[in-house]
């Protein structure tokens, strides 16, 4: 279903009950929801810092980092 669909359920048919029953409906989509994740939601897993290893590597590729350090240090000379 498309934002602009939803947009519309929910002008159409949604926004005008009162608001005890749109209470009442986000309760149900609530339970419902919480009724079907799937449990390994519920208790995140312990991660590793190594699975962030590679990640970002593109946008170093054809960066000399003997030249990006000196830059750096170009930079901190000019500091105030």
């Amino acid at each position: 279903m498309t934002t602009t669909n939803i947009q519309n359920l929910y002008q159409q048919h949604i926004k005008p009950l009162h608001p005890a029953e749109r209470l009442n409906l986000t309760a149900l989509i609530i339970q419902d929801l919480a009724a079907t994740m799937p449990r390994e939601a519920e208790a995140p897993r312990e991660r590793s810092l190594l699975e962030l290893e590679g990640l970002g590597a593109e946008i170093w590729e054809g960066v000399d980092a003997q030249e990006y350090v000196n830059e750096l240090r170009r930079e901190w000379d000019h500091r105030p």
